[in-house]
């Protein structure tokens, strides 16, 4: 009687730990804005994905799915929150026509590079303020930044860009707050996703576009219908893109598997940066001898204009909206701290 009580014991102790480790497990079902064949953009989520089915032994897994098989990309947001997905993979900057803010955890023109970003956000106040952003805005999500890229080319035109007067009248995809700049200097800009600029440019419906670093533009053709390529990428030095997790989801996960969350996505911070660095100069060159590209580089003026323009912007948005107001100061105070050891620590640029 006692060996049988001692294996009725046994054989409940299993299933309450099978039955334990069952809840345990977590699938983040995770829609993405970029597909995984552009480098940088989409690429570093399915390495996340594997790095959390490792580290948890098969616990966590994550199913990547790629742009409008389950969530169109500027929906991910909603629906995360929502709860009618788990999970998302995107950027903030998509965000700016509901949180005026969310472009300053995306990418700042004149902004920090990657380096600084990082550090703003890991060592500053930067987390804290991105989380708030949303939290204050209504949105159930966690968020953590999971990959940053290197600077992105400055745009794709049909002419040469000499002077602010040549820009007047441009239709042109545009990102994010640098696309404030344009529309100031009387371009008519518009947020197209990666898959829609080729054929709207093959249509007239734009002129000119910017979308991202080289090695992701020549995947999307643009090298075919427009030559003059601009440097550098004044609008966007760094462009950080976000894990986002319904925050119910997030908070009944164990301490383990945010963890492995957490630094999955730390450790593809410098994975996808490392790759952008990485690819671009073999495209640039293919670009030249093979594609008829023409390189061509801002003049001092133009630089100083678009710097000029993008300060105007920067105090109408803060002076509209005290968030933004709010990490706009905190990030320029980290800056101008920053500063100090970026003039001292580097070497100067020729």
């Amino acid at each position: 009687m006692k060996t049988i009580v001692t294996s009725l014991a046994v054989a409940a102790t299993l299933l309450s730990a099978t039955a334990t480790l069952a809840a345990d497990k977590i699938l983040l079902k995770t829609p993405i804005a970029f597909s995984t064949a552009l480098p940088g953009l989409g690429s570093p989520i399915p390495r996340v994905a594997e790095q959390l089915d490792l580290m948890s032994g098969g616990t966590l897994k994550m199913k990547v799915y790629e742009p409008d098989k389950l969530v169109p990309p500027f929906e991910i947001l909603d629906a995360v929150s929502s709860g009618k997905i788990n999970s998302g993979y995107t950027t903030a900057g998509y965000w700016a026509g509901k949180i005026p803010a969310a472009p300053m955890f995306s990418a700042v023109p004149f902004g920090p590079e990657a380096g600084e970003y990082m550090a703003w956000l890991y060592y500053g106040n930067g987390m804290t303020l991105y989380q708030e952003m949303y939290d204050q805005a209504g949105f159930n999500v966690k968020v953590l930044p999971c990959a940053i890229i290197a600077p992105e080319t400055s745009g794709w035109f049909s002419k040469e860009i000499n002077t602010p007067e040549d820009l007047q009248g441009l239709k042109m995809r545009f990102f994010g707050l640098g696309g404030k700049v344009m529309q100031k200097l009387g371009v008519a800009t518009s947020l197209l996703p990666g898959g829609e600029i080729f054929p709207a440019l093959e249509k007239g419906a734009i002129d000119a576009t910017e979308f991202s670093m080289p090695a992701i533009d020549a995947r999307l053709g643009f090298h075919k219908l427009v030559k003059y390529n601009y440097f550098p990428g004044w609008h966007q030095q760094a462009t950080v893109f976000e894990l986002l997790i319904n925050k119910d989801v997030w908070n009944e996960a164990s301490g383990q598997h945010q963890a492995i969350i957490e630094n999955a996505c730390r450790g593809s911070m410098t994975d996808s940066f490392a790759e952008g660095e990485a690819i671009q100069f073999d495209v640039m060159k293919d670009n030249v001898e093979n594609n008829g590209v023409i390189i061509k580089q801002w003049s001092p003026e133009m630089l100083d204009t678009f710097r000029a323009t993008w300060d105007e912007v920067a105090a109408e948005e803060a002076a509209a909206d005290p968030f933004f107001a709010k990490v706009l100061a905190d990030m320029t105070e980290f800056r101008d701290g920053y500063q100090t050891w970026k003039e001292n620590a580097f070497l100067p640029r020729k």
